[in-house]
């Protein structure tokens, strides 16, 4: 019995509970709903002494606000950021890819430029792969025997000479660059017209040798094919002078060997060199 009168009596109670608070809330909205002018200055009256006492629990929430406010800003700001760094690889990307096609350009550009003898005609075409090695240096160009390609036939690129065709198929030919140890180049040093072979070794800067009065020759000096032999059109740039470590006189090549892509096959309208001199894969006579 005592038990279940326990009972009733926290029922009794919940019931005086619930019954205040729905009075004490219908009474406040009341109090706000109700247009009157003694009530609004009940209403200020009210908040006058509610609000500076409850300024404690105002405050923590005000913080917790701007914290999330600044959480939310953050987390715009990091995604933001992610977006800006991919757009910024992508743009990296596309200046690569610009650097590159203005490159090309300029090369291209250059052997536009490139005065050629109007006895002479040229072929232009693009490097295919370095066929070299630590003994030779070479490479392949997409050009061949059906583009009229004949070897021996001088190649440039917009700056200078780079070497010969040895070796021609239908569709490509490889080219011997004045670095290797088989390219032997006919060459006149100004300003004095002096003659002298312009030798491959294997080095950036092939070497002079069979030249005359080596005292007169300066750093500097520019040197051109001399056309001798009937192998190489006069008159083309192979470099400057300079002098090695050794004191030896070598030639600075005015072509980069290293950046070839575009380069020039010349032909002369009238070639001493058979047009069947030798294959890359096949040499005739074998």
């Amino acid at each position: 019995m005592t038990s279940q009168s326990h009972n009733e009596s926290w029922l009794v109670i919940r019931y005086i509970v619930l019954i205040t608070v729905f009075v004490a809330l219908l009474g406040l909205f009341l109090l706000w709903r109700i247009e009157n002018v003694r009530v609004e200055r009940f209403r200020l009256a009210l908040l006058n002494q509610i609000v500076p006492n409850v300024t404690f629990l105002t405050n923590p929430i005000k913080s917790l606000g701007r914290a999330m406010s600044d959480l939310t800003l953050y987390i715009d700001v990091y995604e933001k950021n992610k977006t800006l760094k991919r757009e910024l690889h992508e743009m990296k990307k596309w200046k690569e890819a610009a650097l590159q096609l203005e490159q090309k350009n300029a090369k291209l550009r250059a052997l536009n430029n490139l005065k050629l003898s109007s006895s002479l005609l040229y072929v232009t075409g693009e490097i295919l792969i370095d066929s070299g090695s630590p003994f030779s240096s070479s490479v392949l160009i997409n050009l061949g025997a059906q583009d009229g390609i004949t070897d021996g036939a001088a190649v440039v690129d917009g700056l200078g000479l780079i070497g010969r065709i040895s070796g021609v198929e239908k569709k490509l030919s490889r080219v011997i660059l004045l670095s290797d140890s088989k390219s032997f180049v006919p060459a006149i040093i100004e300003p004095n017209n002096q003659e002298a072979i312009v030798r491959g070794d294997n080095t950036s800067a092939p070497r002079i040798d069979f030249v005359r009065g080596t005292s007169k020759i300066k750093p500097g000096a520019r040197v051109y094919t001399s056309g001798r032999g009937g192998i190489f059109p006069a008159g083309v740039v192979i470099g400057k002078i300079v002098l090695s470590s050794d004191k030896k006189i070598r030639t600075r090549l005015a072509a980069n060997l290293n950046q070839l892509d575009y380069v020039r096959v010349i032909i002369k309208r009238e070639s001493k060199i058979p047009a069947e001199a030798g294959g890359i894969v096949n040499l005739k006579g074998q």
